[in-house]
């Protein structure tokens, strides 16, 4: 009898020893992976807070030999002392929560009408918004920008923020979502008398948080990462972005290169805080509608 149980006693401590293996390679694997992802984010920081001459000095140095803080006083001040990075980061700020809470709002709405209406060309229209995204911008910037021209929105917060209030790929991202949702919570609640819009607002909005997270923080970082509309749409230094000020900053002649990387610190600052304020929303997808519950 001894001798049968050994064999199945031996095959079970060599899978939990292959278990074991595979599961410490798996995390070396990740574990390289996330070294190679925050490496430039390391080097960013560490190079912002040390000498120009540092930076350049091979093989580079990851701890600096004197902590130059002064780099981001430069930063903000800027080669001239005018402070226009503040307001360059302000604009950023607002185009970039406007065009966020905006494409949120409208492709949610867009998003349901294809998820959750039956009618007529619904196909189409949804295959009609795709197609836009197989249009490269360049090709419609020079129209897009006449258009601002028209209608005497350039040079302005406008004129940023309008031809962007939308794109396609949010509407794809909802409309995925939300086809996911039990057809039987709707019903039940246009059965107790709910209209489409209170419908929209405190069930659909409520349970569709995951895909508002994403499609929030994808936006944002396009939007703050923008650098060829502000630059053809705007012309006062004052109504610049956080690119062109890094793009201009960085081509003056004067320009320190520990100053340099201070500044992308600073810009990073505010993708990487709404990053991590959403990050616990990415987990559990469409897995749980605590309108099914009530």
């Amino acid at each position: 009898m001894n001798s049968l149980a050994m064999p199945a006693t031996v095959n079970k401590n060599q899978m939990k020893t292959l278990a074991t293996t595979f599961n410490t390679l798996i995390w070396l694997f990740l574990l390289t992976f996330a070294i190679l992802i925050l490496l430039p984010l390391v080097f960013m920081f560490t190079a912002s807070i040390m000498d120009a001459k540092e930076i350049i000095t091979m093989p580079y140095r990851w701890i600096p030999s004197e902590i130059k803080w002064a780099n981001y006083a430069r930063a903000i001040a800027g080669n001239d002392g005018s402070y226009q990075f503040v307001r360059n980061i302000a604009n950023s700020l607002i185009v970039s929560i406007s065009i966020m809470v905006s494409t949120i709002f409208l492709s949610s709405m867009v998003g349901y009408g294809l998820a959750k209406f039956n009618f007529k060309g619904r196909n189409i229209v949804f295959l009609a918004i795709m197609a836009t995204m197989m249009i490269p911008f360049e090709t419609i910037m020079i129209p897009l920008f006449m258009v601002a021209l028209k209608l005497g929105i350039q040079d302005s917060y406008r004129g940023l923020i309008i031809p962007f209030m939308l794109n396609a790929f949010a509407v794809f991202q909802m409309r995925q979502y939300l086809l996911t949702f039990p057809e039987d919570i709707l019903d039940a609640a246009r059965i107790d008398g709910m209209n489409e819009p209170s419908i929209y607002a405190k069930i659909i909005l409520p349970n569709a948080t995951p895909v508002i997270a994403t499609v929030a923080v994808l936006t944002f970082r396009q939007q703050w990462d923008t650098l060829l509309w502000p630059l053809l749409v705007t012309q006062r230094e004052e109504m610049k972005t956080i690119p062109a000020y890094i793009v201009k900053f960085a081509a003056e002649k004067y320009a320190d290169e520990g100053a340099m990387m201070a500044v992308a610190v600073i810009a990073s600052i505010p993708v990487i805080a709404l990053f991590l304020s959403l990050s616990k929303y990415f987990v559990g997808g469409s897995s749980t509608y605590a309108a099914g519950k009530e």
